[in-house]
């Protein structure tokens, strides 16, 4: 599988400081976002902890091939991510207990494994990943916060939603407590699918909508489409820290095949 891939982070125009961190591996074909949350810039250390922790343990992994087990990754992806996941909540948790400038942080994180034509997704928190395919464009997460809690019992509807003052309030993070649970899940993938994982700076000062238009409109250049993403969430108030990653799947070739399989399955069915 060939990925392009883009990312930008911003601190954004009220916060002081970037709490957001991010990493990507085109090799790996792994991407992580985690939004940081806690006082004294306690929030940035959770965040890198959880990414580093993350692209660290799943590398190890891949780099322990060898011939008898050409990938460690491929028989139990989902897993190895979520595991992966759950030691970094174990770091961030540990770290805040031995240092008291750190006690309460925490972090969200969504990431991506993308492998054997599969997108592996996992997510903590309220950091999304919407995927765009061809016109329709859709987050594959669901928000772990109070405010998807009250939609989800009919208290609010999601347009609603965008004006409440409960928005910012996450019921799973990493780091504020010894466990956590992981939602994992695998998405099929498509050539020329576009994957976004941002944090809330982002969607919470664009509509789905302003931020599909901006990347249909700059979907052949994933650079601009991040910095055109970031800017127009700073257009809009620029709120929090804004952070976006896009990953474009390549997989021309294997598609052609796919198509030339289904038409054998169809000819051999007719005849």
């Amino acid at each position: 599988m060939r990925l392009e891939m883009s990312y930008l982070s911003d601190t954004g125009l009220v916060r002081d400081h970037n709490e957001d961190y991010l990493s990507c591996d085109d090799t790996l074909g792994l991407v992580v976002l985690a939004d940081g949350m806690g006082g004294y810039q306690a929030g940035e250390v959770a965040s890198e902890i959880a990414v580093q922790t993350v692209m660290s343990n799943l590398t190890e992994l891949a780099e322990s091939a060898t011939e008898e087990n050409d990938n460690p990754l491929a028989a139990h992806t989902s897993l190895q991510l979520e595991q992966a996941i759950v030691k970094a909540n174990q770091s961030i948790f540990k770290a805040a207990e031995e240092q008291t400038k750190y006690h309460g942080m925490g972090t969200t994180i969504v990431a991506a494994l993308f492998h054997d034509n599969t997108a592996f997704i996992a997510h903590v928190g309220d950091s999304r990943l919407y995927r765009l395919r061809h016109r329709e464009f859709k987050p594959l997460t669901k928000d772990h916060s109070v405010l998807q809690d009250l939609i989800d019992c009919g208290y609010y509807t999601p347009e609603q939603a965008r004006h409440s003052p409960n928005r910012n309030l996450v019921t799973r993070a990493l780091g504020v407590s010894k466990t956590v649970n992981v939602d994992v899940q695998e998405q099929f993938v498509l050539a020329n699918d576009i994957y976004l994982l941002c944090s809330d700076g982002l969607n919470d000062m664009l509509e789905d909508i302003e931020i599909y238009n901006i990347l249909n409109e700059c979907q052949h250049d994933l650079s601009l489409a991040a910095q055109n993403l970031v800017d127009a969430a700073n257009n809009k108030g620029g709120e929090d820290n804004i952070s976006v990653i896009l990953v474009r799947v390549l997989l021309e070739d294997l598609n052609q095949d796919r198509n030339w399989w289904q038409k054998l399955v169809n000819f051999r069915f007719l005849t």
